[in-house]
């Protein structure tokens, strides 16, 4: 007679079942629906809803070329949508070197063992504390900061550093930059917490034969730091990349006009805001939405590439022995 046992492994099944119930009712078929979406013309005229039929790639040129009025041709990669991702990633190149750089910097001073900084831990909290503040929040500050007659600006025109008729909301320049950097300074902190982290991972010995060898801070961090944080950074580059180029709030609530138009001359109209005016105008077309959301996800899904391939780890190669 064979023993009854208990098999627990079913259990196990139980458990994670949410997970992927969630999984495929919020993520997987949103996603699934989406591609669906951008090859069918579906959209609202005269406040009724079309019929969807399938259109083809019609909605991704529609996105990626218009036609010259003046000599008939089509003209590609000048459209609003391919110059909202243009917008989108300029403000996330500008802030995301920065946070990156200076994140290592501090990571690296806070797990210093020769130079011990006094009040770690404020300091770390002090600079996560802008991640924990709503970016809504942050926008709205900034905004009456940086109005034209906000204390900024009045503070820089009684110094003589900006003109009488400057004004930071007509100013491309000015916006993106103000935009930058509300993103790099809410997200610095958080990127810092994970690269010290990852460095506290790091085996201290290595670190410990390296000063007996008489090796500088310099030469330890760019010999034994950044090498073996290579998959922590891999995750804080792509993770940024993802986040970045999806950023919403901070620019829909700085400089935007009452139809939620990024302002000057749609300087700050990033790719998310592009994709909520195709989707929630007074005639919404869902099948460009959905297909500029599909190029946003290849722009994205390309530049994570590029991060894992500049941030992996090279074998070397191995010579094979010469039988003589």
């Amino acid at each position: 007679m064979k023993r009854k046992t208990v098999e627990y492994g079913k259990y196990g099944y139980i458990f994670i079942a949410p997970f992927f119930l969630v999984f495929l009712l919020f993520q997987l078929y949103p996603l699934i629906y989406t591609f669906y979406l951008s090859f069918v013309e579906y959209r609202m005229k005269d406040g009724k809803w079309n019929t969807p039929k399938f259109c083809g790639f019609d909605n991704y040129m529609a996105m990626l070329t218009k036609t010259d009025f003046k000599t008939g041709q089509k003209v590609w990669f000048n459209t609003l949508p391919m110059n909202s991702i243009k917008n989108t990633l300029i403000i996330w190149i500008i802030n995301f070197i920065p946070q990156i750089l200076l994140a290592l910097l501090l990571a690296a001073w806070f797990t210093d063992t020769v130079v011990k900084l006094k009040g770690q831990g404020a300091f770390k909290v002090l600079m996560f504390l802008p991640n924990i503040i709503t970016a809504s929040s942050i926008a709205v500050l900034f905004y009456n900061l940086f109005a034209n007659q906000g204390p900024v600006t009045i503070l820089l025109r009684n110094m003589h550093i900006i003109s009488e008729k400057y004004n930071f909301m007509e100013s491309k320049t000015a916006t993106i930059g103000i935009i930058a950097f509300m993103q790099f300074w809410m997200w610095y902190g958080n990127s810092m917490i994970i690269l010290i982290a990852g460095i506290l991972g790091i085996n201290p010995s290595l670190y410990e034969a390296a000063m007996v060898d008489g090796a500088s801070g310099k030469q330890q961090f760019f010999s034994i730091t950044l090498p073996l944080l290579r998959p922590i950074l891999e995750f804080s580059l792509v993770t940024s990349a993802i986040g970045g180029l999806q950023m919403y709030d901070i620019p829909s609530l700085f400089n935007v006009t009452n139809t939620g138009i990024g302002q000057p001359d749609r300087v700050s109209h990033t790719v998310t805001m592009q994709i909520r005016e195709y989707a929630s105008s007074s005639n919404p077309d869902y099948g460009k939405a959905a297909a500029i959301s599909v190029i946003l996800f290849i722009v994205t899904l390309i530049i994570s590439l590029i991060f894992f391939v500049v941030t992996r780890e090279k074998q070397p190669k191995q010579k094979h022995a010469v039988i003589r």
